[in-house]
């Protein structure tokens, strides 16, 4: 008998503030970090088992502080020699700084530099790089930041390849620096790091859970079928045991009638008090569900999906697809499966 695989162990991130922080990252990142795992088997009843994320809000000094646009923040732990995270992410700052940044962050750019030495991944987002910059850690690497930080990286940062236009960009060291630029693109950040140690999976979890993305087709591309209601119906619930494994069989809600023993009318009837849905609509939400996951982590063509989740005819899976889930199975795979993708990667 092999030995059980033991889980790897939570992943640490320390979210680093300054005085000149902006919340906004702060406690997005604290959130969709420290959800990995915990929020999608409460919304869909769907176990899971990936590795944890446990993010901390770290600061030079334990006492709160204001935040630059005036919001309180409290850090949950001081950084010093004896705080070692596997990741370190550095938050945006208010630009411009007055005074420049020249002086600045002493103690913090020493702390970071020391975690760099060590092994651990740094991060920044938005206007954060300034204070990589100001470290010399960006020195002759592709960088990012805001695009309002352009003339001061021109001006003070003349090593730092500066990619203003870039969202996302592997500043060095073996891909141990990451930048992100934008007031928003703490999210895409925290569904590369989701994706890069939790797994593609759960980056696409992420997205669909806090609506992460392109929204201009509205929230339908990012739902999932919800947790079925608590019930002690024992009929329905053994029928709901079956179907999960024979949802592609034909004519699925007839075998579950048959399973029963009830008139048909009294199983419907019981069927939607017990679960929420109709048989029919249940049984289309486990197809959609399986082809949304077919979609994400596989190239198989839209009639092979059809056909195995349970639809002789392609034409007829695309219209029930678009329906529930806002796009056409092609148009959900290129925005999922490029979450799934990207995030996934492992560029260390």
């Amino acid at each position: 008998m092999f030995p059980k695989r033991l889980p790897a162990a939570p992943l640490t991130v320390s979210i680093l503030v300054l005085p000149e922080t902006a919340p906004m990252a702060v406690f997005g990142l604290f959130e969709v970090l420290g959800s990995v795992g915990n929020i999608w088997p409460l919304l869909t009843g769907e176990v899971t088992e990936v590795r944890s994320i446990k993010p901390q809000i770290v600061a030079r000094q334990s006492q709160g502080f204001t935040s630059a646009i005036g919001i309180p923040i409290t850090p949950h732990a001081v950084i010093g020699p004896d705080h070692r995270p596997d990741v370190i992410i550095v938050c945006d700052i208010e630009l411009p700084l007055k005074g420049g940044p020249e002086g600045r962050w002493r103690g913090e750019i020493l702390w970071v530099r020391e975690q760099v030495k060590r092994g651990a991944v740094v991060c920044s987002t938005c206007s954060g790089s300034v204070l990589l910059a100001e470290a010399g850690l960006l020195d002759g690497q592709n960088a990012t930041s805001h695009w309002s930080a352009s003339e001061l990286f021109r001006d003070r940062y003349t090593a730092v390849k500066f990619r203003p236009e870039r969202i996302l960009c592997d500043s060095g060291h073996d891909g141990r620096l990451i930048t992100t630029g934008g007031a928003s693109s703490w999210q895409d950040l925290a569904l590369y790091l989701i994706g890069r140690y939790c797994g593609p999976a759960e980056a696409v979890r992420a997205s669909k859970i806090f609506v992460i993305g392109d929204r201009s087709d509205g929230q339908l591309p990012f739902a999932a079928m919800t947790r079925p209601r608590q019930h002690e119906d024992m009929a329905i619930a053994q029928c709901q045991v079956w179907i999960a494994d024979h949802y592609a069989e034909p004519a699925p809600v007839t075998r579950m009638v048959q399973q029963t023993g009830l008139p048909e009318r009294s199983f419907k009837r019981r069927f939607k008090i017990a679960t929420g849905y109709t048989p029919v609509d249940y049984v289309q939400a486990l197809r959609i569900e399986e082809a949304k996951q077919m979609l994400e982590t596989t190239d198989k063509g839209i009639e092979d999906i059809a056909a195995e989740v349970g639809y002789e005819d392609p034409s007829f899976f695309r219209r029930i697809f678009k329906r529930q889930a806002g796009l056409s199975p092609a148009q959900y795979r290129r925005r999922f499966g490029v979450i799934a993708a990207v995030h996934g990667e492992n560029i260390s």
